[in-house]
């Protein structure tokens, strides 16, 4: 008991905002999970596939585990500066505006694992993961009592609502379990309702190869065309799930000013972030999440979003990322000088397709000329 009590105390002072702890017994949604993994609703994420043995049992990720200790920090970024005009400006998910926040708990969490070994008689092992590990760690946050599992797929906490983030201690020592939350969502069907891709097959299903935040950040190739005028602006990630979450209405903003966004991640440029240079790119988001998407990626998401404006003022920007060198860039440049169109973009696009070489960007400019003749 006193160990188990000083270690949330301990967790509580090093700014975790929750913290419970459950037994390392196998997980109950297990085979639940492999067979999502076997529909296929992983899309592209092949490491989802991989470890399952460890996935479905923390005791074959720490031999003899008996105990995880589970955390939580809420990222709720306060309201985003006033900017006059957001036509050309892009979107990015809240967990992402500020400092990676895999960094940010790692550190805590190492230094609670060394708190509980300095504190305990006999010699500790214990494991640290922030989301990366292969452990269910929103099943072992419900059984911890932390909050229950959402229609949407998220954990939901009564006073934080969902803007939370999980990370976990694999131990070797029994310690004094939480009771599990049980489910609030009732009837509310908002996060379905709300989806733009409807990726929320039903509750408690998410089909990520539908999800906007799989296409902005997971997703390596091209962006399916069905998915890119629902993208909107958002150019890393999507909230509009937990936007409508009724939890979420009076959920505090973190106090965490490391997760604060920083200033150029607040509403971001678009044609700015599609003509940014590899060294740019590499410098503007040192330690930040968005590092995952990689340069090319970003923007091809800046194209995309550039491309739903419909805003004439992008034209020449996505011009000139029709000779980028990277494929990927230049086929959603194509696609978007063909959803703004113009007789600008039309004959921009005529004169690349006659240079072009690369067959998924000719396939692109050519549909983007077709769309636009036949509109």
């Amino acid at each position: 008991m006193y160990l188990t009590e000083a270690i949330k105390t301990h967790a509580e002072q090093l700014g975790f905002d929750l913290v419970g702890v459950t037994a390392a017994t196998p997980a109950q949604h297990g085979e639940y999970y492999v067979d999502w993994v076997k529909k296929g609703m992983a899309g592209e994420m092949t490491y989802l596939g991989q470890q399952i043995d460890k996935r479905k049992n923390p005791s074959n990720v720490l031999p003899n585990a008996q105990s995880l200790v589970v955390v939580a920090m809420n990222y709720r970024c306060p309201a985003s500066a006033t900017i006059p005009d957001k036509t050309l400006r892009g979107k990015i998910a809240q967990y992402a505006r500020g400092d990676d926040y895999h960094d940010v708990m790692k550190e805590k969490l190492l230094a609670l694992l060394q708190f509980i070994q300095k504190n305990n008689a006999q010699p500790i092992q214990g494991k640290v993961y922030v989301d990366t590990g292969p452990v269910l760690e929103r099943e072992f946050a419900v059984r911890a009592g932390m909050g229950w599992f959402g229609k949407h797929t998220n954990l939901i906490h009564k006073r934080i609502g969902s803007w939370l983030l999980i990370g976990e201690i694999l131990l070797d020592i029994k310690l004094d379990e939480d009771q599990p939350t049980t489910d609030h969502c009732g009837t509310c069907t908002r996060c379905l309702e709300a989806c733009p891709t409807e990726a929320i097959l039903e509750p408690y299903v998410l089909d990520s190869r539908r999800c906007i935040s799989y296409h902005t950040i997971e997703l390596k190739k091209a962006i399916p065309l069905e998915y890119r005028e629902a993208m909107g602006n958002r150019v890393f990630g999507c909230d509009d799930c937990q936007d409508v979450c009724p939890w979420n209405r009076r959920a505090p903003v973190t106090r965490h000013t490391s997760f604060y966004p920083r200033p150029w991640n607040d509403m971001p440029g678009l044609i700015e972030m599609l003509r940014l240079s590899r060294e740019e790119y590499q410098a503007r988001f040192q330690g930040s999440p968005i590092k995952r998407t990689k340069h090319r990626g970003l923007r091809r998401n800046a194209a995309v979003a550039l491309g739903n404006t419909k805003n004439l003022e992008a034209v020449p920007a996505l011009i000139e990322s029709l000779s980028d060198e990277e494929p990927l860039v230049r086929g959603h440049a194509a696609w978007a000088l063909g959803n703004i169109g113009g007789d600008q973009a039309i004959l921009a696009l005529e004169i690349a397709h006659k240079a072009e070489n690369n067959p998924d960007v000719i396939e692109e400019i050519e549909q983007a000329l077709a769309a636009y003749t036949t509109a």
